[in-house]
């Protein structure tokens, strides 16, 4: 399998503002951009990362704006959509990689379809985790979900709600409560915090360890939530902001793996979009995979999902990997 060698971090300073990235793997191996989700960081992706090494690949993990060692700029208009795929392009045009494969989580999931959307000249095939392409719909998201106050996504919108429910609880609590997540836990009851409503598991998650989660919690600690929450305060400004490309077809090689038990594949009527005709028709070039799992999947089946990323990428690189 060859050495996968040490994680390497630095940062680059792009699109206005620093990037913090971890990397492994050679430096000139077909480069793998792996871009991470809600409430997580590089870390996430620690176990594709060696393996992505292990073979011959240059993995490039950034914390997204918002997140980690990243800047964390206060303005909520400068999360959307734009301004995240804004920062995947910077950080490829300054390592000089006119053209890589990218793999994407939850949130992270969403930017790579939006790179592909955006700028496929620069992806050569990508692999979303857990969030399917949802072609952009007639009404704005929070119309969409009017009358539904207890959905984490209506909670976020508020400036600073979100932020003082978290305040109760410590870091780490706050972030096992969203790893917990199982079956019906994204809505609240009427009155109801999603914080409150969610539970911890008292026991240790099976694919995270106390250290770990440390890690996670010593970050979001030191940068916080509210820029990660932006994301959120942003949907419907990206609503707005995607029109152009209402539409339009993602022509771009992609995998799509996601847990037959993730929340979000059970929600939305996702399940059924992902499994007819429907997805497909938006993303042609498309290869689905269910398997076994929840939302945190990565992590959570690390070495099935290694192997689904890199039998779809050998069929990019050849020899090379």
């Amino acid at each position: 399998m060859g050495t996968a060698g040490e994680v390497r971090h630095w940062n680059a300073h792009v699109n206005g503002i620093t990037l913090h990235v971890a990397e492994q793997g050679p430096a000139d191996g077909p480069a793998v951009l792996l871009i991470h989700g809600f409430p997580q960081l590089w870390l996430s992706w620690r176990h594709q990362m060696a393996a992505l090494a292990a073979r011959g690949f240059r993995a490039l993990a950034p914390d997204l704006r918002g997140y980690g060692d990243s800047s964390v700029p206060d303005d909520p208009a400068v999360y959307t959509i734009l301004h995240i795929v804004g920062d995947v392009v910077a950080l490829l045009n300054h390592l000089g990689l006119p053209k890589v494969l990218v793999v994407g989580h939850d949130w992270g999931a969403q930017v790579a379809w939006h790179l592909c959307l955006f700028r496929p000249d620069m992806v050569r095939a990508v692999v979303p985790i857990g969030v399917p392409f949802f072609p952009r719909g007639p009404n704005p998201v929070t119309e969409s979900f009017a009358g539904r106050d207890g959905l984490y996504i209506m909670q976020f919108q508020e400036p600073g709600r979100a932020e003082r429910a978290f305040a109760r609880y410590d870091v780490a609590t706050v972030l096992k409560k969203f790893y917990s997540i199982e079956m019906d836990d994204i809505t609240a009851p009427p009155g109801v915090e999603i914080i409150d409503f969610l539970e911890a598991r008292s026991s240790p998650l099976p694919w995270i360890t106390e250290e770990e989660l440390g890690q996670y919690a010593e970050k979001f600690q030191k940068s916080g939530f509210t820029g990660p929450i932006n994301y959120y305060r942003m949907m419907d400004t990206n609503w707005t902001l995607t029109a152009p490309w209402q539409g339009a077809k993602i022509m771009v090689p992609a995998k799509f793996i996601c847990g037959d038990k993730d929340i979000g594949l059970k929600s939305f009527g996702t399940e059924q979009f992902v499994r007819s005709g429907a997805f497909k028709s938006f993303v042609p070039n498309l290869e689905v995979v269910i398997i076994e799992g929840h939302h945190f999947l990565q992590q959570e089946q690390a070495e099935r999902v290694n192997s689904e990323i890199l039998s779809y990428f050998n069929k990019f690189t050849g020899e090379k990997a």
